[in-house]
């Protein structure tokens, strides 16, 4: 068990690129909607989960390009914890907010994920150009500070 990640329970731990634009846009978002409190979230770079991330073998940011994928774990620290990478993540966030998000994510289910991916891939590789790299990761507001390991 990892002891950072006690008070995640049944949640989804969402990892993501804290200098992202779009990234950090889409946390927020996700915070906005998380209205039964099913995730947390971890910037890729902090430390309270890097005992995960090796344990896990995951992707390791890039100093270049930064990881190109958000990676959604389920069970962290526990028994059956599973790595979902792309658009597998991004659906299992999305079924985990209320209607009609777990509409929508079964619906982009039906799409193969070797199509849905090369899209996300398309879109990982445009979006510091599009959406911007910051230059720190954002720090939580103190409503939001629970919600981030």
């Amino acid at each position: 068990m990892v002891s950072n990640l006690v008070n995640i329970d049944a949640r989804l731990l969402v990892v993501f690129d804290g200098h992202c634009g779009l990234c950090n846009r889409a946390v927020r978002w996700l915070m906005k909607r998380d209205r039964r409190d099913r995730l947390r979230f971890a910037a890729f770079s902090s430390s309270a989960i890097a005992p995960l991330l090796a344990r896990l073998d995951a992707i390791a940011p890039n100093t270049d390009s930064g990881p190109g994928s958000i990676l959604v774990v389920r069970d962290a620290g526990g028994p059956a914890e599973e790595m979902l990478l792309r658009t597998t993540a991004v659906l299992a966030v999305l079924a985990e907010l209320p209607h009609p998000w777990p509409a929508i994510a079964a619906a982009f289910r039906w799409i193969p994920r070797p199509v849905r991916d090369l899209a996300y891939r398309l879109v990982a590789r445009w979006r510091y150009r599009i959406w911007g790299r910051l230059s720190s990761c954002p720090i939580p507001t103190p409503e939001e500070q629970r919600q981030f390991l």
